[in-house]
């Protein structure tokens, strides 16, 4: 018995020794930009950046502001890290570090540019303004980034108009706009369809007061004309017709029966 037991602590302990001789032979793993400029570490992260590689090229990014945060470099670096992660879809990550940068160097230079990507990362996604993807209608997207995107980018137009970027902002501005009353559209013909019509006419004035001019709110109109109609509120329903007349004389969605046509082409898809 005592045999056997130390022939188990021999082997324990051999296992032991092997593993700690192994673990002395393997070789420690070396930071190679220890002894990098910060000069270096941007160049670096910039061949990564130009070709394609945001991970990389936002780590080294990462890198050049802990070694030098108060340099000149180093708020450059913050915001091409933001970005950086905005292209690699790390939007969470993406806005953290945009918004760090806007409290840290609020007199930045490139503060435009800033509130610039930080609209574009609220508004990302396939069906951008400019995206490649047309098979679904934006307004079914969550409504909170477009509203933060539209804030965003109202916020550089108006505080920095001369900014290259302000042009586009403001084309996006109407975008989110026109989606955020398209949403409005939806939920106001959802009502509609179940026969809520007092709750589908709320909704509906809502994006008529709230989203002025969006090219959804015709169907807002058309939902208000046929909820009173459906109501018996007579007077109103003339009144909303006479607005829809003036407002969209060539409209031919007064018809009772009106169903999109699928070769219609949304507000959305007037870029595609």
């Amino acid at each position: 018995m005592q045999t056997l037991i130390f022939l188990k602590q021999l082997t324990i302990s051999t296992i032991l020794g092997l593993s700690l001789v192994s673990c002395s032979i393997l070789p420690e793993k070396v930071d190679e930009t220890a002894s990098w400029s910060t000069g270096k570490l941007y160049s670096e992260a910039k061949i990564f950046f130009d070709s394609g590689n945001y991970t990389k090229a936002a780590k080294y990014y990462e890198l050049v502001e802990g070694r030098d945060p108060f340099s000149k470099l180093s708020q450059q670096a913050k915001i091409n890290a933001a970005y950086c992660y905005y292209k690699d879809g790390d939007l969470v990550q993406a806005l953290n570090s945009i918004n760090h940068f806007v409290q840290l160097y609020p007199t930045s230079p490139s503060i435009d540019y800033a509130y610039y990507l930080k609209g574009l990362i609220n508004f990302n996604d396939d069906l951008g303004l400019f995206g490649r993807f047309s098979g679904q209608d934006p307004s079914e997207r969550d409504q909170k980034a477009f509203r933060d995107s539209y804030n965003d980018f109202k916020y550089l137009v108006e505080r920095y108009p001369h900014s290259k970027y302000s042009k586009d902002a403001a084309l996006r501005m109407r975008y989110a706009l026109n989606a955020m009353a398209a949403y409005e559209a939806h939920v106001a013909q959802y009502y509609y369809h179940r026969g809520a019509y007092l709750a589908a006419v709320n909704r509906a004035q809502n994006a008529l007061k709230e989203y002025d001019q969006a090219p959804a709110n015709e169907d807002a109109l058309i939902i208000m004309i046929r909820c009173y109609d459906a109501l018996g509120m007579t007077q109103l329903s003339n009144d909303a017709k006479r607005v829809m007349m003036a407002t969209y004389p060539n409209s031919d969605k007064l018809g009772l029966h009106y169903q999109r046509k699928s070769s219609d082409k949304s507000w959305w898809q007037i870029w595609k």
